[in-house]
């Protein structure tokens, strides 16, 4: 029988969240989190419509426009966001952050352009260390936290975000949750790709959900049926300012 999406199911623990959890099943998900967020998760239309456009903006400056991708993975997004800008000839300089030292060497074992760095720390390090960045991002970060988390990472963000702020997660329903059950399936075997997803939609928010969660200032909008969007846009300062 298919579990209830009334509520969040916020008491269930994603496996490759467990310190102890199978290291090879955690190194397969990391590995193919960049085929999947391809086929669901939506960053190329987030790119063309909301990162690129503001590299013109902040290029007549003649600096990068600079990324921060709070709790990369896999590594997979900022990799892939460093090769679109590259293509379109956009300078970029991505910061990407995972506190998570299996994360870590994961990431920094791939191939990545000379543009993406990776970093264990925090958003919260960031901020402390008086950081800023042209625009901030996650991918399924959301769902994650609970309440007093996610409050400290979109108060981080605000913080952090000169331009934009872009926190792109799942949203919890029916379609979201039987369209992974099936379409996971040629991917799944020997990763944590098909438990910790599923459990991933069934922690995740509804649209009025994160609306009423998020603070004021931000705005939750609908990608596409089953994605979320979690924006905060940044004071746009005058004559290129970008301090």
């Amino acid at each position: 029988m298919a579990p209830s999406l009334r509520h969040r199911a916020v008491e269930l623990a994603e496996l490759m969240d467990d310190p102890s959890c199978d290291q090879r099943a955690l190194e397969r998900t990391y590995a193919r989190f960049g085929i999947v967020n391809g086929l669901v998760s939506g960053w190329r239309r987030l790119y063309r419509e909301r990162i690129r456009p503001l590299a013109p903006e902040i290029g007549r400056g003649g600096e990068p426009l600079t990324i921060l991708d709070i709790g990369f993975g896999g590594g997979d997004v900022p990799v892939t966001l460093a090769r679109w800008a590259a293509r379109d000839h956009v300078d970029v300089r991505i910061t990407a952050i995972d506190p998570d030292d299996r994360a870590f060497a994961f990431a920094t074992a791939r191939a990545a352009p000379d543009t993406v760095s990776f970093r264990r720390a925090t958003s919260s390090d960031l901020v402390a260390a008086g950081e800023r960045f042209d625009v901030v991002l996650s991918n399924h970060v959301l769902h994650h936290l609970d309440a007093p988390a996610l409050a400290a990472v979109l108060a981080d963000s605000e913080r952090l975000a000169r331009r934009l702020a872009v926190h792109n997660d799942i949203e919890r329903g029916r379609l979201a949750y039987t369209g992974y059950q099936i379409g996971i399936t040629p991917l799944a075997p020997g990763s944590f790709l098909r438990t910790d997803g599923l459990r991933s939609v069934r922690r995740s928010y509804t649209l009025v959900e994160l609306a009423d969660a998020v603070p004021v200032g931000w705005r939750v909008e609908r990608q596409s049926p089953f994605r979320l969007l979690a924006l905060f846009d940044g004071p746009r300062s005058v004559d290129g300012d970008r301090s």
